[in-house]
């Protein structure tokens, strides 16, 4: 018995527009909600937190499927890749299967 799946994206941008700290939190801000309400998902900033230029999110989702939760990532990947403001220079996706123990099953 699966209780659905959850999905990782991982993403390393290059945002060379940005000349502070500021301009970078407030573009992540943006991105991070957009994704968040696009794709109903968690995303966090990860990595570079003390560099102007660089930033490092991860995103999570969760899904029925595996296709459909894999199909999540490559959209919101898909959206980052096309964002003018940013370039992703390095990601990665991963779905997981979830299972629960067999103690925590309904009946057991």
């Amino acid at each position: 018995m699966e209780c659905g799946y959850v999905g990782i994206l991982t993403v390393d941008l290059h945002l060379p527009g940005a000349g502070s700290l500021k301009a970078k939190r407030k573009e992540l801000l943006r991105v991070r909600n957009g994704l968040a309400r696009r794709f109903s998902c968690a995303v966090a900033e990860v990595d570079h937190h003390d560099l102007w230029q660089r930033a490092g999110l991860t995103l999570a989702v969760v899904g029925r499927t595996a296709a459909e939760t894999a199909q999540r990532l490559e959209d919101a990947e898909r959206r980052l890749h096309g964002d003018e403001w940013f370039q992703v220079v390095g990601s990665s996706r991963e779905v997981i299967a979830v299972e629960p123990e067999p103690a925590a099953r309904w009946g057991s």
